[in-house]
């Protein structure tokens, strides 16, 4: 599976954006799907996930009620829209896919993608 990630670029606080993530191949309804993010200086961290069948949603506690991540099975494409956007949420965001279910542990995804800038301005 190869994913690209797209959607990123620079917005004001309180804004929102839509970062989309499309997968190569057929079996691409067959994996959870997750959002990370990495901070300058900082570890990457768990966003939101999404199971196969998205069915089951998480989100960090920093987002959950901000952000929702859809995904859309016939265009192989999960998506992150971010509303009420923070400063704080300024990071380079990565789509990453699974086959153990949706899951907040970056050590339980197989593949990632390539990242996304957010940029969010006080």
């Amino acid at each position: 599976v190869q994913l690209q990630a797209s959607g990123g670029g620079l917005v004001q606080a309180g804004g929102s954006l839509r970062l989309s993530c499309a997968a190569s191949g057929r079996t691409f309804s067959s994996y959870a799907m997750g959002w990370f993010r990495q901070a300058p200086g900082k570890e990457r961290e768990f966003v939101a996930a999404i199971s196969w069948s998205g069915g089951s949603t998480y989100y960090a506690d920093s987002v959950k009620g901000r952000f929702t991540i859809p995904r859309d099975n016939a265009k192989n494409t999960v998506y992150l829209q971010m509303n009420s956007l923070k400063p704080e949420d300024t990071a380079v965001y990565y789509c990453a896919a699974g086959r153990m279910g949706a899951t907040i542990s970056s050590r339980e995804y197989d593949y990632w993608g390539q990242g996304t800038q957010v940029t969010v301005s006080s």
